[in-house]
């Protein structure tokens, strides 16, 4: 492993479903993985609809975050992928909001063909980490 970069594995998270890390420590900084709505118990897709989907994400992101000491509210970027943008946009916006009410990091989101397991939502972060 090299020095310059730890990876990070989340026990309150579902297991990663490929070959990456749930996040890679570099610096002072966190890069998780992109999370879809998965139970860290069973690994099965959970949440009928988008809004229920990125609150799973949310919650997968926010054991990412706590495996490395941090919150998800010391995120400094998010990027959200949905496979329906003009759809979801807006419940997805309603359910993120209730994550970030104040002070919320810069954020992407990104309309897609697919993603892993047929999930309409997944969510990565970029955060911030104390010295």
């Amino acid at each position: 492993m090299s020095q310059h970069r730890e990876p990070i594995t989340a026990i309150g998270a579902p297991a990663a479903i490929g070959p990456y890390s749930h996040a890679v420590r570099a610096g002072d900084l966190l890069f998780c993985s992109g999370q879809i709505p998965l139970d860290a118990d069973s690994g099965e897709l959970v949440g009928d609809t988008p809004a229920e989907q990125a609150t799973r994400c949310l919650e997968n992101l926010t054991a990412v975050c706590a495996a490395a000491g941090a919150t998800l509210a010391d995120a400094v970027r998010c990027t959200v992928y949905l496979t329906d943008l003009a759809g979801a946009f807006a419940e997805v916006n309603e359910a993120y909001g209730t994550f970030f009410e104040s002070d919320p990091p810069a954020r992407v989101v990104v309309g897609v063909a697919a993603l892993p397991k047929g999930a309409q939502v997944e969510i990565e972060a970029v955060v911030a980490l104390s010295s």
